[in-house]
């Protein structure tokens, strides 16, 4: 088992993320953990399940801020989702999922957009706001500008909101554009 630590630092807020990645032969384990001072302030358990292709197979939220504790499941069911066990045919569809609170889940699509500059993947999600445990659809793209660069594009929720990413060669975001950057981890 190949295991990975990362953190990333809010850039807009005072926030933090740890993420531990576990890549296996037979598919990918992400557990995280995201202390936020956003929307009042909270804490944002995430937990994912993937094919070793990278597709999402099931992410697990759960969030605690003043208003108390709230969790959500939602898993992949042939072309749709499952939103805590119940199908949602507005998600249909749907190629992944987009958790708003960490770049992680950039990776499943930057992963597949092709390498060569100006390529684009379009592909709707299944979005997670997480400050407000809410799924809905959204749409966005992915522009290849060079190696190691990509250009994020919504072209739904947040219509008109687009940044630049820096990613490393696993297209794990290093740099977000007005939102996240990786932390360097001091060798001991």
């Amino acid at each position: 088992m190949n295991k990975t630590i990362l953190f990333w630092r809010r850039t807009d807020t005072e926030g933090l993320e740890r993420l531990e990645l576990a890549m296996q032969p037979d598919g990918i384990q992400a557990s995280s953990t995201v202390l936020c001072l956003e929307s009042g302030g909270f804490r944002l358990d995430h937990q994912w399940l993937l094919s070793p292709d990278w597709r999402a197979l099931s992410v697990t939220v759960e969030r605690w801020n003043a208003g108390g504790h709230a969790a959500l499941r939602l898993e992949r069911s042939g072309t749709g989702w499952l939103v805590d066990g119940k199908p949602r045919a507005d998600l249909e569809g749907a190629q992944e999922p987009d958790l708003s609170v960490t770049p992680f889940c950039n990776t499943f699509p930057i992963r597949r957009t092709p390498e060569h500059a100006g390529a684009s993947l379009q592909l709707d999600t299944a979005f997670i706001d997480g400050a407000e445990m809410t799924v809905a659809r959204s749409s966005q793209r992915y522009d290849r500008q060079g190696p190691g660069r990509v250009r994020y594009v919504d072209l739904g929720l947040s219509l008109g909101f687009e940044a630049d990413l820096a990613v490393d060669a696993q297209g794990l975001v290093l740099k977000y554009e007005h939102l996240f950057e990786r932390v360097r981890m001091e060798a001991k």
